[in-house]
């Protein structure tokens, strides 16, 4: 009988030892920000994409001009390496990925919005046109669904015109442009991210306001839906999808264009924000993508032309640890990540 005892607590004591150790593992490091090697070409208003494990900075603008440069991250070795510009220089547009390409749409470049589309192979390090986007815009964003693009909002010109709720659809298959139904706010310089089939629309802003709600959009049904508001208004901002849930990071508030380093977590599910750990460094106009279950927030800047120089580009990399085990590694990576997550610019 002591033996059978002593052969169940040292059973029960392996188990929890084990339980202990993943614990340990999967919960240890959760809400933790680690920096990692610098952007080669500091840059704000970039949008970044993934494609196999790998992070495409693309576009922006620094002070040297509006950019056609486009560089590879591998999380895996921590390594930038250069590949084939973009054919348009642009920055203030938007990036998705549809079955292992990147689109890179619209924005804008020497004082014109731009509705040019142009489709990266990453595996042939090729850049080919496409179909433009019916509403020329820039400070917009678009989010993936289905295999389907859909580009959201943003603003038509220069000088001040207020932003436009229009939402058109891309399908890469038949490199054609829908109409579909209008965004309930209008705005621009937010961002969207796509969840189990819908895409969340989060923050930016109209005619000097800045806002915090969330708008819904299903395109199965073609309808739009108001949701909880984001704790914190800003524009400028990021967002990126880990485990079904989005992260809303960084951006920009207030009158003298306040750099934030803050992070709320947004669940669909409960329709609930969180606040999460805060950002390293404080920035708008950045963008974020996600890859192996860490949140990576790229570039931007924190000083916004009030009389000391002008914009000062960064070239910043922070790896973001939630602390959570993907639910599919390969599904996260593809999810589009513009102003898109873009990933707007102003």
């Amino acid at each position: 009988m002591k033996r059978i005892t002593m052969i169940w607590s040292l059973a029960a004591a392996l188990a929890l030892g084990c339980l202990l150790s993943f614990s340990s593992i999967g919960l240890g490091v959760a809400d933790r920000w680690v920096e990692k090697a610098n952007l080669p070409t500091a840059r704000w208003y970039l949008s970044t994409s993934t494609v196999n494990g790998k992070i495409y900075a693309i576009g922006g603008e620094n002070n040297e001009g509006i950019l056609y440069t486009v560089e590879e991250y591998d999380p895996a070795t921590d390594r930038w390496t250069e590949k084939s510009d973009m054919p348009t220089a642009r920055c203030r547009f938007s990036t998705s990925v549809v079955d292992g390409k990147i689109y890179a749409i619209g924005g804008t470049a020497d004082g014109r919005v731009l509705s040019a589309v142009e489709e990266y192979d990453p595996t042939t390090d090729r850049w080919t046109g496409k179909s433009d986007m019916p509403t020329p815009r820039g400070w917009f964003s678009t989010s993936v669904v289905n295999g389907r693009i859909y580009a959201i909002g943003g603003v038509p010109g220069f000088g001040s015109p207020p932003p436009v709720p229009a939402v058109e659809e891309y399908d890469p298959t038949t490199d054609k442009w829908v109409k579909r139904h209008d965004m309930l706010t209008a705005r621009g310089w937010f961002s969207s991210s796509s969840v189990n089939g819908k895409v969340y629309v989060i923050g930016g802003g109209a005619e000097g306001e800045i806002f915090s709600t969330t708008e819904e959009y299903e395109p199965a049904s073609d309808k739009w839906t108001k949701k909880a508001r984001m704790k914190t208004p800003r524009w400028g901002l990021s967002t990126s999808v880990l485990n079904r849930k989005v992260y809303a990071i960084g951006g920009v508030t207030g009158a003298i264009w306040e750099a934030h380093s803050t992070v709320e977590e947004y669940d669909p599910a409960k329709n609930r924000w969180a606040e999460r750990a805060r950002m390293p460094t404080a920035r708008g106009w950045l963008s974020a993508s996600t890859v192996n279950g860490k949140i990576y927030a790229i570039g931007g800047t924190a000083s916004f032309n009030q009389g000391v120089g002008g914009d000062v580009p960064l070239s910043t990399v922070e790896e973001y640890d939630t602390g959570s085990v993907p639910r599919s590694v390969e599904a996260e990576g593809k999810l589009a990540t513009t102003w898109g997550e873009l990933k707007v610019g102003y």
